[in-house]
């Protein structure tokens, strides 16, 4: 670092967060109640190709619920089973998310991803629904 407080360690570099999408145009399904049956998808049809990550709301019941650190930050994982197949939900930067429970009955929001050859959601919406909802999968 120089006299004046400029990082010469990595030049050019700088660290952002892009910014947040107004929530009209995020693609993304509205919460609560607002989604219909048509919206949401099986599990074992949700897969993120080379073509693209698509957008997919599924329903199911966590079946586990871990904490694992990426990149030296928190990060909860939780496995989402609706019968069909199973995905894995995570949450960057949480170690827990009151509800996210094992048993608990959720539907999730957000873009398809594929990590190891598993689809994954990142930070999706979600919603608690209670047990033995027909939503739960």
């Amino acid at each position: 670092m120089t006299r004046d407080g400029r990082n010469t360690a990595r030049p050019g570099w700088m660290w952002w967060l892009p910014a947040r999408p107004e929530p009209a145009s995020d693609g993304l399904p509205p919460q609560g109640d607002g989604l219909s049956e048509a919206d949401r998808r099986r599990i074992s049809e949700c897969r993120a190709t080379a073509a693209g990550r698509p957008v997919v709301t599924v329903s199911g019941t966590l079946r586990a619920v871990s904490t694992q650190p990426v990149g030296g930050a928190p990060a909860l994982r939780a496995e989402l089973d609706d019968g069909s197949a199973s995905l894995d939900v995570v949450w960057l930067g949480r170690d827990r998310l009151s509800g996210v429970v094992p048993g608990r009955c959720l539907t999730a929001s957000g873009r398809m991803a594929n990590l190891d050859g598993h689809p994954v959601l990142f930070n999706p919406r979600y919603e608690l629904r209670p047990p033995g909802t027909e939503e739960c999968g």
